[in-house]
């Protein structure tokens, strides 16, 4: 991948001056590369990764990784049943994977209820879906390479002796 790409895949703050300096690159090729890709899709956006257990006084999502496995249609394999399903507002990644199940679906919702929901009532029941295991995260401790810091908490297990 392009050296351009690599450095605003790890920090999308950077600046075209700061890129220039570290590709010995003119900023005006930078900002001539960068808008380049933009308009051909390669950069589609840019995005910070939020570690939303330090902020306070936020509703807490719920995520759920959900393997679907479906049958494929006839001359268009997995294509239109993978844009129905990411095509819910729920949905916040599909990935087309190998193994038991075909997809893997990123849901969100605002509680355990409304994920669970999405699936019962839009998921399982598209005719093409065989299956569904719905995977529900707990806790994060890496996004998108970086290391997720957690609040102090106190160990709060009860010590077990014998």
């Amino acid at each position: 991948m392009d050296e351009i790409l690599d450095i605003l895949e790890k920090d999308g703050r950077a600046t075209v001056e700061d890129i220039a300096k570290m590709t010995h690159k003119k900023p005006e090729e930078v900002k001539k590369a960068i808008k380049k890709y933009e308009k051909e899709g390669a950069i589609l956006k840019y995005k910070a990764v939020i570690n939303k257990d330090l902020i306070k006084d936020t509703e807490s999502e719920v995520r759920a990784l959900i393997e679907v496995n479906i049958v494929p249609q006839k001359d268009l394999g997995f294509e239109k049943i993978a844009e129905r399903i990411y095509s819910f507002p729920e949905v916040t990644s599909c990935y087309l994977i190998s193994g038991t199940y075909d997809l893997l679906v990123v849901v969100e919702g605002k509680n355990l209820h409304t994920v669970s929901n999405f699936v019962a009532e839009k998921l399982s029941c598209l005719e093409n879906v065989r299956g569904t295991a719905t995977h529900f995260l707990l806790k994060k401790y890496k996004e998108d390479g970086v290391i997720l810091k957690h609040k102090s908490e106190e160990n709060k297990r009860i010590a077990i002796s014998y």
